[in-house]
């Protein structure tokens, strides 16, 4: 196997792919638009549909242009939008500090078996730093940072996926070719944002994104799996076989197969 393709990192999406989020961020869009004074209020129809545009503020102002043909991005309105955003970023970080919310499945065993692999970790998301702190602190501590050798966020990458911004970024952080890399994502924008940066990627969705198009992935997957827990679902019909859990030498070979099918 070239070393140019031999699996070496791992870029880790955030909402949805490191732990279900979704549902805490709905909440806080909704208690935003109450402070906000808008009557507006999302119900989980809607905002199953509006996960398909990347990014908070894209997405409120996306939902404005719907229910208001008359729309303008006027300064005045971008202002306002912003507003809801700090608002609800403020809403979203008070729900999350108020409980921890579990990782998904797999998530930070996979994390500490590619520490002891000595494997390049990296975070590849369209959310604001403040919203990653408040999820990964609990559960890497204080210096979670350091587990990860580049953190592409909203603040790095002003292009929102599926536009592959915030993997070139990672991509050029880290210093390594594309199919060395491994990225983990939940939608269809995540994946087509990595597959347009030649990362391969691995799919586990989440309710919100279960019923989106998951071409050209690595593998999609119910989950990564614990020992002793219900095992990993392969959601593709032609995947028949099942595993205990997704583990390195797993995506090794999921990888590998990857790569000597389209590479």
């Amino acid at each position: 196997m070239s070393v140019k393709n031999q699996l070496s990192a791992l870029i880790f999406d955030v909402d949805g792919t490191l732990a279900d989020t979704e549902s805490v961020h709905l909440q806080a869009f909704n208690h935003a638009f109450a402070q906000a004074g808008v009557a507006w209020r999302w119900d989980e129809e809607n905002y199953l549909k509006l996960l398909a545009v990347s990014g908070g503020k894209e997405r409120i102002m996306h939902y404005w242009r719907e229910v208001d043909e008359k729309f303008v991005a006027t300064e005045d309105k971008i202002k306002f939008i912003n507003h809801i955003h700090a608002l609800k970023t403020k809403a979203y970080e008070d729900l999350m500090q108020s409980g921890v919310l579990p990782l998904r499945s797999g998530i930070l065993r996979i994390i500490r078996e590619a520490q002891a692999k000595n494997w390049v970790l990296a975070i590849a998301t369209t959310t604001t730093p403040a919203n990653i702190d408040v999820l990964l602190r609990p559960h890497l501590g204080a210096n979670w940072k350091q587990v990860f050798r580049f953190i592409g966020d909203a603040e790095t990458a002003p292009f929102k996926k599926p536009n592959p911004q915030v993997y070139l970024q990672v991509l050029d952080a880290i210093a390594l070719e594309p199919t060395q890399c491994l990225a983990f994502e939940d939608s269809y924008n995540g994946l087509t944002a990595a597959l347009s940066a030649g990362i391969p990627t691995l799919i586990t969705p989440t309710a919100f994104t279960a019923g989106q198009d998951f071409s050209g992935a690595v593998e999609v997957v119910s989950g990564l799996g614990e020992f002793g827990q219900a095992l990993p679902q392969r959601i593709r019909p032609e995947s028949h076989d099942t595993i205990d859990v997704v583990d390195l030498p797993v995506l090794q070979f999921w990888h590998q197969r990857y790569i000597n099918q389209f590479f």
